[in-house]
């Protein structure tokens, strides 16, 4: 008599809509802490120069040294994530960002003040990574660009606080220390909003389907050059885009004063509309790239809006309202189809490894852009008295923008071609179809 079979274990449903979106913004407010204590240092230029002493090259020095031990730890942050799982690498280094921001706040020391900003850097850009491989397990096949475009909202809320601060803690920029003060209390929310993650996923495990990724494999450097071409060029792009967008915001407000003759008040807010056009227009962007596809289309036609709004600021007197619009399009567009791409572009096991080399090659570009543009500055005498020597980083800036054309239209031939992911079909309808 054939011996029966066990009972099968009871299949868990899937978590429900509002579980997945709690998730999505509890794990969000983690790199809201990490914007804001990133963008702390931009409005403070000034009194940086002012009150400490500092050269824009030592200024650019503060923000370039952020992205140098990314240039390896976000490739080794990925490995360590694809091992050790989400919510424990986030709540390391989510740790690590807040150690960081209170070092910085510590001493007007330029080499302790770089020590700061550099042990803060190991832990944001790996934090990024870990919370977008979140949202990548919890939202693939689902709203995955829209749930992308929220996150971003969110933690580019911390930007756009961090870069009003000039307005709303006003009493505290009499000193360079006040406002570095706030960042630290700022950046303690990066370990709650981890600790909090932990919980919803441990207690997600315990009652929902989380459709866990298969285990990862040993990474070896040969499985890193199989990415294919189409990776690659998303990767070129991304850091082509950012080197025009952070390293032009570090030097903004002082730009908006010096060559403009705003406020420091007013050129916060000017750098801070990048922000709140991303706030609003990513998730939008999102919602209608899931439900259309051609996404590298909208990555070609993002680069195209970067090309002229420096030159504009560099040689016209067009409201700078105007192309501060135009980048915040961008600024929106971009970001909200080029990380969920890389979803469709790499394996699951991999996708951790794939985000933190992704990550790394960009820290390279804001490491040497932002120590270029610093030099370029001092190069050309850039200040109140030369507000033309701003022109050569203006133009540095553009050229990066032709070049994202020119790798989001490599992309879209290689997605349009044989051996295509779906980046320019795959649709929310077609995936549930």
């Amino acid at each position: 008599m054939p011996i029966p079979a066990p009972p099968a274990a009871p299949t868990r449903p899937e978590p429900p809509p509002a579980y997945r979106w709690t998730v999505l913004v509890v794990i969000s407010l983690a790199m809201f802490g990490n914007y804001y204590v990133y963008d702390a240092i931009s409005p403070l230029a000034d009194l940086l120069k002012a009150q400490l002493g500092f050269s824009d090259s030592q200024i650019g020095l503060l923000n370039a040294i952020y992205s140098v031990p990314n240039v390896f730890m976000v490739l080794i942050g990925g490995v360590i994530l694809d091992r050790i799982g989400v919510r424990r690498a986030t709540l390391v280094f989510a740790v690590l960002c807040s150690a960081g921001a209170a070092l910085t706040a510590a001493t007007g020391d330029l080499a302790t003040m770089a020590a700061g900003r550099l042990l803060f850097g190991i832990g944001a850009e790996s934090l990024i990574v870990a919370v977008t491989c979140a949202i990548a397990r919890w939202f693939k096949g689902k709203e995955l660009s829209f749930a992308f475009g929220i996150n971003l909202t969110i933690a580019r809320l911390g930007s756009f606080a961090a870069l009003n601060s000039p307005s709303w803690a006003e009493p505290l920029f009499d000193h360079w220390q006040g406002p570095l003060r706030i960042s630290v209390a700022v950046g303690l929310v990066c370990i709650v909003a981890a600790a909090a993650y932990w919980v919803l996923e441990r207690r997600a495990a315990e009652r929902y389907d989380l459709g866990r990724a298969a285990a990862a494999d040993r990474v070896v450097l040969r499985d890193l050059l199989r990415f294919g071409r189409s990776y690659w060029y998303v990767v070129l792009l991304c850091v082509t885009f950012y080197s025009a967008i952070f390293p032009f915001q570090t030097f903004a407000v002082k730009f908006f004063m010096e060559a403009h003759g705003t406020s420091r008040e007013f050129g916060g807010f000017l750098s801070s509309l990048l922000t709140l056009f991303a706030m609003i227009a990513t998730p939008l962007f999102g919602l209608w790239v899931d439900r259309v596809g051609r996404r590298a289309l909208f990555m070609m036609f993002g680069s195209l809006l970067l090309v002229p709004v420096f030159l504009l600021m560099a040689y016209t007197k067009i409201p700078l309202l105007v192309p501060m619009a135009i980048m915040g399009v961008a600024f929106s567009l971009i970001p909200a189809v080029m990380w969920p791409a890389v979803a469709y572009l790499v394996d699951e096991r991999r996708l951790g490894t794939g985000y933190g080399l992704m990550t790394m090659i960009q820290n390279i570009g804001l490491a040497g852009f932002n120590f270029l543009i610093g030099a370029a500055n001092d190069h050309a005498g850039a200040s109140a008295a030369h507000p033309g020597g701003y022109a050569l980083g203006m133009w540095i800036f553009s050229t990066l923008g032709v070049l994202g054309v020119v790798f989001a239209w490599l992309l879209h031939r290689a997605e349009t071609g044989p051996g295509a992911h779906g980046l320019e079909t795959i649709t929310v309808r077609s995936s549930r179809a």
